[in-house]
Formats: structure tokens, sequence, C-alpha cells
């Protein structure tokens, strides 16, 4: 069993966010059973508050992009404080996202609440936060690259989406390959004695 533990800990360790991506298709398939996982995902009283739009239409992704980067625009521009943008500087990000358009899938993962077609749902963050840990580590160990990117605010993407209002955006995660000249930032992670308490 420790065996066991011990080799997917090995393999997700090695796991980075990506924001340089290759235009090169992906097996659609990888993203259907990356969805599939996640949505096995445990849930509050087992509603399942979630819904994954994959984009991939070359057009709406342009449009997301577009939108998003207006946002951004105002979060690096004004509503981020300076603390923000220093813990963000280290990341080399700023507010373009030319990944929006480039990768070849976009996963928008909405939490769905209450509405015409859906019951009230409990522990809805809690919920679809476990769920995108799934997606992104089923993606990971798949071969596929993403990164988890939460424009703010992001009603913008109902509309870019097609989605109904009890819908809520997530976040947005693209995911393809890395390209070849992909940089990725130096970060560590803290130890596991600073993380793991025994008692």
């Amino acid at each position: 069993m420790v065996g066991v533990a011990r080799g997917f800990a090995d393999r997700v360790v090695v796991r980075r966010s990506v924001r340089h991506f290759s235009a090169d298709p992906v097996p659609l398939g990888v993203v259907e059973e990356a969805v599939r996982a996640a949505a096995s995902a445990p849930s509050g009283a087992n509603v399942q508050p979630w819904r994954f739009v994959v984009v991939t239409d070359v057009e709406r992704k342009r449009r997301l992009r577009e939108a998003a980067e207006a946002e951004e625009r105002e979060f690096y521009g004004r509503r981020a404080s300076s603390g923000w943008l220093e813990a963000l500087a280290p990341l080399g990000t700023d507010w373009r996202k030319p990944f929006l358009e480039v990768a070849p899938v976009v996963i928008v993962v909405f939490e769905v609440h209450q509405g015409p077609r859906s019951p009230k749902p409990y522990y809805v963050k809690e919920s679809v936060g476990m769920a995108v840990g799934v997606l992104v580590t089923a993606l990971h160990l798949a071969g596929l690259v993403t990164l988890t990117h939460t424009p703010s605010p992001m009603r913008f993407l109902n509309e870019v989406c097609g989605r109904p209002p009890e819908e809520r955006p997530f976040v947005v995660m693209p995911v393809g390959f890395p390209a070849e000249d992909a940089w990725v930032p130096d970060v560590g992670r803290k130890p596991l004695e600073e993380v793991l308490v025994w008692r």
C-alpha cells in the first residue's frame, strides 16, 4: 500500500502549472475520461454541483480571451494590492492571456446552484474544488498540462459559454501539450514536515 501511495505521489509532485501551450490537438477522449474522473469526486449530499464546459471552438476561445484580458487589465492596473502583485511577480504573469486561444482545449468549470433544473447544493465550493483537484491530476497523469486561471469577476463566462445564471464560473483551465519553449517558474514545494502534523 505504501508503495502504491509513493508511486502516485512521485508522479503527482512533478506536476507544474504551464502558461505556454502548443497548438497541437489533444485526444478529446483523454479530456472526456479526465472529466469522468473529476465527476466522481465527493460532494455535499451527493448533489454533484458542477458543470464542465469543454471549449474547442476557435471563435469562442477568442471571445473568452478578449473578455478575460479586459478583466485582467483592470486587476493588474487597479484592483490588485501591491502585496498581491509582489506575490505574483515570480510567476511572470500579467494581463495577457494568450494561452486561452493557443491551447487546443479550454475547460470552464461552473458551480451549479439551485435553478429550474437543479436542486439546492450543499458545500458547493468545497465540492467543486475537490472535483477540480481530481481533474488537474487526471490530466497530468494522462500526459497533458494545464493551468487553473481565475479572472475576476468571471460572470462573462456565462455568456461566452452559453450557460444559465444558476451556473457560476469557478475556474478556467487551458489544456494541452506544453510549447517547445515553455517556461515554468522555478517554484518549490513546502517540505512535508511543514505541512503534515501528526497528533
